[in-house]
Protein backbone atom coordinates (compact mmCIF):
# COMPACT_ATOMS: atom_id res chain seq x y z
CA UNK A 1 0.00 0.00 0.00
CA UNK A 2 0.59 3.36 -0.51
CA UNK A 3 1.82 5.88 2.72
CA UNK A 4 -1.15 8.46 1.62
CA UNK A 5 -3.48 5.46 2.10
CA UNK A 6 -1.99 4.99 5.43
CA UNK A 7 -1.57 8.21 6.98
CA UNK A 8 -3.72 11.08 6.71
CA UNK A 9 -2.86 15.14 7.60
CA UNK A 10 -3.02 15.94 10.56
CA UNK A 11 -3.22 12.05 12.13
CA UNK A 12 -0.99 11.48 15.20
CA UNK A 13 1.26 8.38 15.32
CA UNK A 14 3.38 6.72 17.75
CA UNK A 15 6.77 6.29 16.26
CA UNK A 16 10.22 4.91 17.12
CA UNK A 17 13.51 6.52 15.62
CA UNK A 18 14.99 3.77 14.14
CA UNK A 19 17.98 5.39 12.79
CA UNK A 20 19.84 9.26 13.96
CA UNK A 21 19.27 12.08 11.14
CA UNK A 22 22.85 12.08 9.36
CA UNK A 23 24.40 14.72 7.06
CA UNK A 24 21.83 15.85 4.83
CA UNK A 25 19.25 13.00 5.70
CA UNK A 26 16.71 13.04 8.48
CA UNK A 27 15.80 10.92 10.82
CA UNK A 28 13.72 7.66 9.75
CA UNK A 29 10.95 6.67 11.89
CA UNK A 30 9.29 3.17 12.31
CA UNK A 31 5.57 2.59 13.87
CA UNK A 32 6.80 -0.78 14.33
CA UNK A 33 8.01 -0.30 17.67
CA UNK A 34 10.65 -2.57 19.44
CA UNK A 35 11.84 -2.38 23.30
CA UNK A 36 15.11 -3.60 23.69
CA UNK A 37 15.88 -5.66 27.38
CA UNK A 38 18.67 -7.14 28.71
CA UNK A 39 17.43 -10.79 27.35
CA UNK A 40 14.21 -10.24 25.07
CA UNK A 41 13.45 -7.48 22.66
CA UNK A 42 9.74 -7.08 22.82
CA UNK A 43 7.71 -6.09 19.67
CA UNK A 44 4.24 -4.51 20.69
CA UNK A 45 1.56 -5.30 17.31
CA UNK A 46 3.43 -8.85 16.27
CA UNK A 47 3.33 -11.87 17.27
CA UNK A 48 6.38 -13.39 15.96
CA UNK A 49 9.00 -15.50 17.80
CA UNK A 50 12.90 -15.38 17.20
CA UNK A 51 16.05 -16.19 18.31
CA UNK A 52 19.45 -14.40 17.71
CA UNK A 53 21.50 -15.66 14.91
CA UNK A 54 24.68 -15.76 16.86
CA UNK A 55 23.06 -18.21 18.87
CA UNK A 56 23.80 -21.20 17.26
CA UNK A 57 23.89 -24.50 19.24
CA UNK A 58 21.07 -25.78 17.82
CA UNK A 59 19.41 -27.57 21.63
CA UNK A 60 19.73 -23.82 22.77
CA UNK A 61 18.29 -22.42 19.89
CA UNK A 62 15.27 -24.51 20.91
CA UNK A 63 14.90 -24.27 24.98
CA UNK A 64 15.32 -20.53 24.33
CA UNK A 65 12.27 -20.34 22.02
CA UNK A 66 10.43 -22.58 23.99
CA UNK A 67 10.85 -20.47 27.30
CA UNK A 68 10.28 -17.46 24.96
CA UNK A 69 6.41 -19.16 24.02
CA UNK A 70 5.61 -19.37 27.85
CA UNK A 71 6.69 -16.14 28.28
CA UNK A 72 5.01 -14.28 25.48
CA UNK A 73 1.71 -13.04 25.86
CA UNK A 74 -0.81 -12.08 23.02
CA UNK A 75 -0.65 -8.91 20.74
CA UNK A 76 3.38 -9.14 21.59
CA UNK A 77 6.14 -10.31 19.33
CA UNK A 78 9.72 -11.60 20.93
CA UNK A 79 13.01 -11.79 19.88
CA UNK A 80 15.46 -13.66 22.45
CA UNK A 81 18.80 -12.19 22.54
CA UNK A 82 22.34 -13.76 22.56
CA UNK A 83 22.92 -12.51 25.77
CA UNK A 84 19.88 -14.83 27.32
CA UNK A 85 21.94 -17.82 26.20
CA UNK A 86 22.17 -20.03 28.96
CA UNK A 87 19.76 -18.10 31.51
CA UNK A 88 16.85 -19.41 33.17
CA UNK A 89 13.16 -19.50 32.51
CA UNK A 90 13.01 -16.93 35.63
CA UNK A 91 15.80 -14.49 34.59
CA UNK A 92 14.15 -14.48 30.87
CA UNK A 93 10.39 -14.29 32.44
CA UNK A 94 12.10 -11.17 34.10
CA UNK A 95 13.33 -8.95 32.16
CA UNK A 96 9.65 -9.82 30.18
CA UNK A 97 7.76 -8.32 32.84
CA UNK A 98 10.21 -5.23 32.96
CA UNK A 99 9.82 -4.98 29.09
CA UNK A 100 5.94 -4.99 29.56
CA UNK A 101 5.90 -2.26 32.18
CA UNK A 102 7.74 -0.22 30.05
CA UNK A 103 5.69 -0.48 27.09
CA UNK A 104 2.33 0.38 29.64
CA UNK A 105 4.19 3.34 30.75
CA UNK A 106 4.83 4.55 27.25
CA UNK A 107 1.16 4.21 26.43
CA UNK A 108 -0.29 6.31 29.35
CA UNK A 109 2.58 9.39 28.17
CA UNK A 110 1.20 8.88 24.37
CA UNK A 111 -2.40 9.26 26.19
CA UNK A 112 -1.13 13.01 27.77
CA UNK A 113 0.92 13.87 24.94
CA UNK A 114 0.03 16.22 22.01
CA UNK A 115 2.10 15.70 18.59
CA UNK A 116 5.41 16.69 18.63
CA UNK A 117 6.17 15.52 21.66
CA UNK A 118 8.52 12.71 23.20
CA UNK A 119 7.25 9.96 25.23
CA UNK A 120 10.14 7.75 26.05
CA UNK A 121 13.83 7.60 25.92
CA UNK A 122 16.41 5.25 25.95
CA UNK A 123 17.75 4.94 29.73
CA UNK A 124 20.98 5.99 30.56
CA UNK A 125 24.50 5.10 29.34
CA UNK A 126 25.31 2.97 32.78
CA UNK A 127 21.98 0.90 31.89
CA UNK A 128 22.70 0.41 28.11
CA UNK A 129 26.29 -0.75 28.88
CA UNK A 130 25.58 -3.02 31.23
CA UNK A 131 22.39 -4.28 29.15
CA UNK A 132 23.85 -4.68 26.13
CA UNK A 133 27.36 -4.40 26.37
CA UNK A 134 28.32 -5.89 29.96
CA UNK A 135 28.06 -9.75 29.02
CA UNK A 136 30.68 -12.72 29.74
CA UNK A 137 33.85 -11.45 27.29
CA UNK A 138 33.73 -8.34 29.64
CA UNK A 139 36.50 -9.28 32.91
CA UNK A 140 35.88 -5.68 34.37
CA UNK A 141 34.07 -2.71 33.91
CA UNK A 142 35.73 0.44 36.16
CA UNK A 143 33.65 3.77 37.11
CA UNK A 144 35.38 6.41 38.38
CA UNK A 145 32.41 8.07 40.11
CA UNK A 146 30.89 6.67 43.74
CA UNK A 147 27.27 7.54 42.38
CA UNK A 148 27.28 6.27 38.68
CA UNK A 149 29.35 2.93 40.58
CA UNK A 150 26.45 2.63 43.02
CA UNK A 151 24.06 3.08 40.57
CA UNK A 152 25.96 0.12 37.96
CA UNK A 153 26.11 -1.97 40.90
CA UNK A 154 22.24 -2.15 41.89
CA UNK A 155 21.71 -2.64 37.81
CA UNK A 156 23.91 -5.48 37.45
CA UNK A 157 22.77 -6.91 40.89
CA UNK A 158 18.82 -6.61 39.11
CA UNK A 159 20.10 -7.99 35.91
CA UNK A 160 22.81 -10.21 36.51
CA UNK A 161 23.89 -10.87 39.82
CA UNK A 162 26.78 -13.10 39.36
CA UNK A 163 28.39 -10.47 37.82
CA UNK A 164 29.00 -8.05 40.06
CA UNK A 165 31.96 -8.75 41.40
CA UNK A 166 33.62 -7.35 37.81
CA UNK A 167 32.12 -3.78 38.60
CA UNK A 168 34.53 -1.97 40.31
CA UNK A 169 34.97 1.56 41.42
CA UNK A 170 38.19 3.13 40.41
CA UNK A 171 39.76 5.57 43.00
CA UNK A 172 43.24 6.00 41.48
CA UNK A 173 45.14 9.84 41.30
CA UNK A 174 45.06 10.54 37.52
CA UNK A 175 42.04 10.47 35.03
CA UNK A 176 40.66 7.15 33.89
CA UNK A 177 40.71 7.92 30.50
CA UNK A 178 44.61 8.55 31.11
CA UNK A 179 45.18 5.49 33.56
CA UNK A 180 43.53 3.15 30.52
CA UNK A 181 45.36 4.74 27.90
CA UNK A 182 41.72 5.72 26.61
CA UNK A 183 43.06 9.11 25.04
CA UNK A 184 45.57 7.53 23.12
CA UNK A 185 43.09 4.88 21.92
CA UNK A 186 40.33 7.71 20.96
CA UNK A 187 43.36 9.91 18.97
CA UNK A 188 44.21 6.78 17.44
CA UNK A 189 40.50 6.16 15.96
CA UNK A 190 40.36 9.21 14.23
CA UNK A 191 43.39 8.85 12.28
CA UNK A 192 43.16 7.68 8.40
CA UNK A 193 46.27 5.58 8.89
CA UNK A 194 45.80 2.70 11.16
CA UNK A 195 49.29 0.61 11.26
CA UNK A 196 49.60 -3.01 11.42
CA UNK A 197 51.71 -4.84 13.97
CA UNK A 198 53.77 -6.41 10.81
CA UNK A 199 54.33 -2.87 9.51
CA UNK A 200 51.68 -2.86 6.77
CA UNK A 201 48.53 -0.63 6.93
CA UNK A 202 45.14 0.35 5.99
CA UNK A 203 43.41 3.74 5.58
CA UNK A 204 40.04 4.13 6.23
CA UNK A 205 37.91 7.06 4.21
CA UNK A 206 34.18 7.81 5.14
CA UNK A 207 32.07 9.76 2.81
CA UNK A 208 28.57 9.83 2.89
CA UNK A 209 27.77 7.38 0.53
CA UNK A 210 30.45 4.76 1.57
CA UNK A 211 33.64 3.56 3.05
CA UNK A 212 36.31 2.18 1.81
CA UNK A 213 39.62 0.74 3.33
CA UNK A 214 42.73 0.35 1.87
CA UNK A 215 45.25 -2.44 2.82
CA UNK A 216 49.12 -1.68 2.13
CA UNK A 217 52.25 -3.87 2.85
CA UNK A 218 53.98 -0.71 4.01
CA UNK A 219 56.99 -1.59 5.79
CA UNK A 220 56.03 -5.51 6.31
CA UNK A 221 58.27 -7.09 3.22
CA UNK A 222 58.02 -10.65 4.88
CA UNK A 223 60.62 -13.68 5.26
CA UNK A 224 59.60 -15.89 2.03
CA UNK A 225 58.18 -15.36 -1.03
CA UNK A 226 55.69 -11.85 -1.73
CA UNK A 227 52.43 -14.02 -2.41
CA UNK A 228 53.18 -14.91 1.19
CA UNK A 229 53.89 -11.55 2.68
CA UNK A 230 50.67 -10.14 0.95
CA UNK A 231 48.41 -13.33 2.37
CA UNK A 232 49.84 -12.47 5.99
CA UNK A 233 49.42 -8.48 5.50
CA UNK A 234 45.69 -9.21 4.25
CA UNK A 235 44.92 -11.77 6.96
CA UNK A 236 46.30 -9.31 9.85
CA UNK A 237 44.48 -6.70 7.81
CA UNK A 238 41.08 -8.41 8.30
CA UNK A 239 41.42 -8.66 11.93
CA UNK A 240 42.30 -4.83 12.09
CA UNK A 241 39.42 -3.69 9.82
CA UNK A 242 36.50 -5.62 12.02
CA UNK A 243 38.24 -3.90 15.09
CA UNK A 244 37.98 -0.59 14.08
CA UNK A 245 34.55 -1.10 12.26
CA UNK A 246 33.36 -1.62 15.61
CA UNK A 247 35.55 0.71 17.94
CA UNK A 248 34.59 3.59 15.06
CA UNK A 249 31.18 2.41 14.77
CA UNK A 250 30.97 2.68 11.19
CA UNK A 251 28.09 1.71 9.35
CA UNK A 252 26.71 1.59 5.40
CA UNK A 253 28.47 0.33 2.87
CA UNK A 254 31.96 -0.64 2.98
CA UNK A 255 34.52 -1.40 0.67
CA UNK A 256 37.91 -2.79 1.68
CA UNK A 257 40.51 -2.95 -1.02
CA UNK A 258 43.00 -6.03 -0.10
CA UNK A 259 46.13 -6.42 -1.86
CA UNK A 260 45.91 -8.32 -4.93
CA UNK A 261 46.15 -12.29 -4.77
CA UNK A 262 46.79 -14.39 -7.36
CA UNK A 263 45.54 -17.42 -5.59
CA UNK A 264 41.92 -18.05 -5.26
CA UNK A 265 42.60 -20.13 -1.93
CA UNK A 266 44.46 -17.27 -0.81
CA UNK A 267 41.52 -15.02 -1.24
CA UNK A 268 39.15 -17.66 0.65
CA UNK A 269 41.42 -17.43 3.60
CA UNK A 270 41.53 -13.98 3.95
CA UNK A 271 37.16 -13.72 3.44
CA UNK A 272 37.26 -16.38 5.96
CA UNK A 273 39.35 -14.50 8.45
CA UNK A 274 37.33 -11.27 7.99
CA UNK A 275 34.16 -13.54 8.62
CA UNK A 276 35.63 -14.74 11.46
CA UNK A 277 36.64 -11.27 12.99
CA UNK A 278 33.27 -9.91 12.30
CA UNK A 279 31.62 -12.58 14.57
CA UNK A 280 32.93 -10.58 17.30
CA UNK A 281 30.51 -7.96 16.62
CA UNK A 282 27.24 -7.28 18.15
CA UNK A 283 25.81 -5.16 14.79
CA UNK A 284 24.68 -7.31 12.03
CA UNK A 285 27.12 -7.20 9.11
CA UNK A 286 26.90 -8.76 5.67
CA UNK A 287 29.81 -9.89 3.29
CA UNK A 288 30.70 -10.64 -0.59
CA UNK A 289 32.73 -13.29 -1.92
CA UNK A 290 36.49 -10.87 -2.24
CA UNK A 291 36.85 -10.44 -6.03
CA UNK A 292 39.93 -11.43 -7.88
CA UNK A 293 40.97 -7.88 -7.84
CA UNK A 294 41.10 -7.96 -3.85
CA UNK A 295 37.77 -5.57 -3.52
CA UNK A 296 35.04 -6.72 -0.72
CA UNK A 297 31.77 -5.30 -0.80
CA UNK A 298 30.15 -5.15 2.55
CA UNK A 299 27.41 -3.72 4.82
CA UNK A 300 27.68 -2.64 8.49
CA UNK A 301 24.11 -1.79 10.40
CA UNK A 302 24.31 1.78 11.29
CA UNK A 303 23.49 2.43 14.98
CA UNK A 304 24.10 5.81 15.03
CA UNK A 305 27.28 8.40 14.64
CA UNK A 306 30.62 6.99 14.14
CA UNK A 307 33.11 8.53 16.52
CA UNK A 308 34.41 10.83 14.08
CA UNK A 309 31.23 12.47 13.30
CA UNK A 310 30.56 12.73 17.21
CA UNK A 311 33.98 13.96 18.27
CA UNK A 312 35.22 16.37 14.92
CA UNK A 313 33.39 18.78 12.96
CA UNK A 314 34.13 19.97 9.26
CA UNK A 315 37.17 21.97 8.74
CA UNK A 316 36.03 25.45 8.80
CA UNK A 317 38.56 25.81 5.88
CA UNK A 318 37.85 22.45 3.08
CA UNK A 319 34.17 22.40 4.66
CA UNK A 320 34.79 18.46 5.37
CA UNK A 321 36.52 18.14 1.92
CA UNK A 322 39.84 17.72 2.98
CA UNK A 323 41.37 19.86 0.16
CA UNK A 324 41.49 23.40 -0.18
CA UNK A 325 42.43 25.99 -3.49
CA UNK A 326 46.22 26.06 -3.96
CA UNK A 327 47.86 29.58 -3.09
CA UNK A 328 48.54 30.02 -7.09
CA UNK A 329 45.17 29.61 -7.73
CA UNK A 330 43.87 31.69 -5.20
CA UNK A 331 46.14 34.31 -6.73
CA UNK A 332 44.81 33.64 -10.42
CA UNK A 333 41.23 34.40 -8.76
CA UNK A 334 42.23 37.41 -7.26
CA UNK A 335 43.91 38.76 -10.62
CA UNK A 336 40.99 38.21 -12.54
CA UNK A 337 38.68 39.65 -9.51
CA UNK A 338 41.08 42.95 -10.36
CA UNK A 339 40.45 42.96 -14.25
CA UNK A 340 37.20 42.97 -13.26
CA UNK A 341 37.32 45.86 -11.03
CA UNK A 342 39.80 47.50 -12.75
CA UNK A 343 37.12 47.37 -15.77
CA UNK A 344 33.98 48.93 -13.79
CA UNK A 345 35.65 51.30 -11.15
CA UNK A 346 37.77 54.45 -11.84
CA UNK A 347 39.84 55.00 -9.11
CA UNK A 348 43.16 55.08 -9.61
CA UNK A 349 45.06 52.39 -7.13
CA UNK A 350 44.01 48.73 -5.51
CA UNK A 351 45.10 47.84 -1.94
CA UNK A 352 44.32 44.07 -1.99
CA UNK A 353 44.63 41.71 1.46
CA UNK A 354 45.79 37.89 0.76
CA UNK A 355 47.58 34.98 2.94
CA UNK A 356 51.10 35.38 2.73
CA UNK A 357 51.37 32.47 0.62
CA UNK A 358 49.06 33.73 -1.96
CA UNK A 359 50.92 37.11 -1.72
CA UNK A 360 54.10 35.75 -2.28
CA UNK A 361 52.17 34.25 -6.30
CA UNK A 362 50.90 37.64 -6.53
CA UNK A 363 53.92 39.73 -6.35
CA UNK A 364 56.08 37.42 -8.27
CA UNK A 365 59.79 36.39 -8.18
CA UNK A 366 61.11 40.24 -7.55
CA UNK A 367 57.67 41.82 -8.18
CA UNK A 368 57.30 40.30 -11.54
CA UNK A 369 53.65 39.50 -11.53
CA UNK A 370 52.78 42.32 -9.54
CA UNK A 371 54.29 44.56 -12.14
CA UNK A 372 52.84 42.60 -14.89
CA UNK A 373 48.79 43.41 -13.66
CA UNK A 374 49.75 47.23 -12.95
CA UNK A 375 50.62 47.06 -16.88
CA UNK A 376 47.87 44.98 -17.77
CA UNK A 377 44.99 47.11 -16.02
CA UNK A 378 46.72 50.31 -15.80
CA UNK A 379 46.13 51.20 -12.05
CA UNK A 380 48.56 51.10 -9.04
CA UNK A 381 48.23 47.93 -7.09
CA UNK A 382 49.41 47.52 -3.37
CA UNK A 383 49.36 43.89 -1.90
CA UNK A 384 49.50 43.21 1.60
CA UNK A 385 49.82 39.98 3.41
CA UNK A 386 47.42 39.35 6.83
CA UNK A 387 48.29 35.49 8.50
CA UNK A 388 44.75 35.56 9.63
CA UNK A 389 42.48 35.83 6.55
CA UNK A 390 41.57 32.47 5.54
CA UNK A 391 44.03 30.92 2.68
CA UNK A 392 41.17 30.98 -0.49
CA UNK A 393 40.10 34.59 0.71
CA UNK A 394 41.33 37.85 -0.27
CA UNK A 395 39.96 41.79 0.06
CA UNK A 396 40.34 44.31 -2.57
CA UNK A 397 39.93 47.85 -1.63
CA UNK A 398 39.76 50.71 -4.96
CA UNK A 399 40.75 54.12 -3.72
CA UNK A 400 42.73 57.16 -3.99
CA UNK A 401 46.51 56.64 -5.11
CA UNK A 402 47.79 59.08 -2.54
CA UNK A 403 45.88 58.35 0.24
CA UNK A 404 47.02 54.68 0.25
CA UNK A 405 50.19 55.05 -0.42
CA UNK A 406 50.40 56.98 2.93
CA UNK A 407 48.86 54.51 4.63
CA UNK A 408 50.43 51.56 3.12
CA UNK A 409 54.55 52.44 2.32
CA UNK A 410 55.81 51.47 6.06
CA UNK A 411 59.21 52.03 4.99
CA UNK A 412 62.35 54.06 3.88
CA UNK A 413 65.27 53.69 1.96
CA UNK A 414 68.46 52.85 4.27
CA UNK A 415 65.85 51.78 7.34
CA UNK A 416 67.03 49.38 9.31
CA UNK A 417 64.77 46.79 10.32
CA UNK A 418 64.37 43.13 12.14
CA UNK A 419 62.47 40.90 9.64
CA UNK A 420 62.04 37.19 10.02
CA UNK A 421 63.49 35.38 6.34
CA UNK A 422 61.61 32.83 4.65
CA UNK A 423 61.49 31.12 1.87
CA UNK A 424 59.12 31.49 -1.32
CA UNK A 425 58.37 29.87 -4.94
CA UNK A 426 60.27 32.26 -6.39
CA UNK A 427 63.45 32.81 -4.77
CA UNK A 428 66.70 31.35 -6.18
CA UNK A 429 70.11 31.33 -3.75
CA UNK A 430 71.61 33.27 -2.68
CA UNK A 431 68.17 35.57 -2.32
CA UNK A 432 65.19 35.07 0.27
CA UNK A 433 62.04 36.84 1.35
CA UNK A 434 61.02 38.25 4.44
CA UNK A 435 57.37 39.44 5.81
CA UNK A 436 58.06 42.93 7.74
CA UNK A 437 53.87 43.94 8.72
CA UNK A 438 52.90 42.19 5.53
CA UNK A 439 54.79 44.21 3.12
CA UNK A 440 57.31 41.84 1.50
CA UNK A 441 61.19 42.76 1.40
CA UNK A 442 63.30 40.84 -0.89
CA UNK A 443 66.82 40.02 0.51
CA UNK A 444 69.41 39.64 -1.78
CA UNK A 445 72.04 37.59 0.19
CA UNK A 446 69.32 35.80 2.47
CA UNK A 447 69.51 32.81 1.52
CA UNK A 448 71.51 31.32 4.19
CA UNK A 449 68.88 32.79 7.03
CA UNK A 450 66.22 31.14 6.19
CA UNK A 451 64.01 30.76 9.27
CA UNK A 452 65.77 33.04 11.11
CA UNK A 453 65.86 36.26 12.55
CA UNK A 454 67.86 38.91 11.03
CA UNK A 455 68.84 42.59 10.50
CA UNK A 456 68.33 43.68 6.88
CA UNK A 457 68.56 47.56 5.15
CA UNK A 458 66.15 48.62 3.13
CA UNK A 459 67.57 49.40 -0.24
CA UNK A 460 64.65 49.76 -2.58
CA UNK A 461 61.09 50.73 -1.56
CA UNK A 462 57.83 49.25 -4.24
CA UNK A 463 54.45 49.87 -3.93
CA UNK A 464 54.12 45.74 -2.86
CA UNK A 465 57.97 44.71 -2.54
CA UNK A 466 61.04 45.94 -1.01
CA UNK A 467 64.54 45.47 -1.84
CA UNK A 468 66.87 44.93 1.22
CA UNK A 469 70.46 43.46 2.42
CA UNK A 470 70.94 41.12 5.28
CA UNK A 471 73.16 42.44 7.73
CA UNK A 472 73.40 39.80 9.89
CA UNK A 473 71.45 37.64 12.32
CA UNK A 474 69.28 38.78 15.62
CA UNK A 475 70.53 37.69 19.06
CA UNK A 476 67.21 35.92 20.77
CA UNK A 477 67.99 38.07 23.63
CA UNK A 478 67.83 41.17 22.12
CA UNK A 479 64.51 43.39 21.60
CA UNK A 480 63.41 44.15 17.93
CA UNK A 481 63.75 47.58 17.06
CA UNK A 482 61.31 48.44 14.14
CA UNK A 483 62.11 52.08 12.13
CA UNK A 484 65.86 52.35 13.29
CA UNK A 485 67.34 54.81 11.08
CA UNK A 486 71.19 54.09 10.58
CA UNK A 487 72.84 57.80 11.24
Amino acid sequence: QHIKDLCKVGQELLVQVVKAPRGTKGARVSTRISLPGRYLVLMPDAENIGVSRKVEDRAERDRLKKIAEKVKIPGFGVIVRTEAEGKSDRDIKGDMDFLLRMWRQIQEQAKTSSAPALVHQDLSLIYRTIRDVFGSGIQKMFIDSKKDYDKALDLVKLLSPRQKSRVNLYTGPEPIFEHFSIENEIDRLLKRKVWLKSGGHITIDQTEALTTIDVNTGKFIGSTSLSDTILRTNQEAAGEIARQLRLRDIGGIIIIDFIDMASARDRNSVVNALDKALKKDRTRTKISNISPLGLIEMTRKRTGATISEIVNEACPYCQGLGQILSPASVSIQAERELRRLAAEVDDEAFLVTVHPEVAAYLIGGGGQTVDEIEKNIRRAVYIRANSNIHIEKYEIIPGDLQEIERQMLPYKRQQIIECDVVRTPFNVLPRSAAWADGYMIDLVNGGKYIGKRVKARITKVGRSIAEGVVIGPVKASRQSRFGEIEP
